[in-house]
């Protein structure tokens, strides 16, 4: 078994804007990491290989995927397929984001 107390978790800032990205379970067709965006702040990702699904555990915003937005808040869950561009914007409150990817990530650390 694996467990992770996702509240423990500390998603390290990447960039000047203090967005913050952990990687913490693997497996063979999935992996899991936790990301986080402070309120105000820009996400710069691009499309990735994989697809995933972004499940938001706190904060409020918008996440645009392809030429569609989509207000998010606690609770909310996105699909986002490979290849689709896309990112979190308008960020009304620090975003804590459950991201689960398939095939896994190709960047994971855990």
């Amino acid at each position: 078994m694996k467990a992770h107390e996702i509240l423990e978790l500390d998603p390290q800032p990447r960039d000047s804007e203090g967005h913050g990205y952990v990687d913490f379970l693997a497996s063979e067709k999935l992996s899991l990491g936790l990301a986080v965006w402070p309120t105000g702040s820009n996400d710069r990702q691009r499309p990735h290989a994989e697809d995933e699904v972004y499940y938001v555990i706190r904060g409020r915003g918008v996440i645009q995927v392809a030429t569609e937005d989509r207000p998010v808040k606690a609770g909310s869950l996105v699909f986002v397929a490979a290849g689709v561009e896309h990112r979190f914007h308008h960020i009304e409150e620090d975003l804590r984001v459950l991201v689960f990817w398939a095939p896994p990530h190709s960047r994971r650390s855990a």
